[in-house]
């Protein structure tokens, strides 16, 4: 079992709640899975290219809401081998300006699980 794990921290800044635009992020991390890797097999020397391009691909989406959040994206590729995988997350934070958002998206050979976390500055 081959799980490559790449995570990226990214600071912006100006304001509106993150809450209400959920729904549509997290179509779009769907959308970068699906553009990024859609049916692809799973093969370990493009995981690394594969998670880049999808943290940077988020990353890049959020910037462009301008807001006055720092961004934590955390993606995770595993092999689909019949192996278990559990993750899990835990913050101390203020519950009313910060949020955390997961999505996990699988094709035939391989699950992704994204997520980004926003801390208001």
């Amino acid at each position: 079992m081959k799980v490559t794990i790449v995570i990226i921290l990214f600071h912006l800044c100006v304001v509106l709640p993150l809450k209400e635009k959920k729904k549509h992020i997290r179509s779009f991390y769907f959308e970068c899975f699906k553009t990024t890797i859609g049916e692809s097999s799973y093969q370990h020397s493009r995981v690394n290219q594969w998670t880049t391009i999808v943290i940077e691909q988020c990353l890049g989406q959020l910037s462009s809401l301008r807001q006055p959040f720092k961004y934590i994206a955390s993606c995770v590729i595993m092999e689909k081998t019949g192996a278990g995988l559990q993750a899990a997350n835990s913050c101390f934070w203020d519950n009313s300006t910060d949020e955390t958002c997961t999505v996990h998206w699988e094709n035939s050979s391989m699950h992704c699980i994204l997520t980004v976390c926003s801390m208001a500055i």
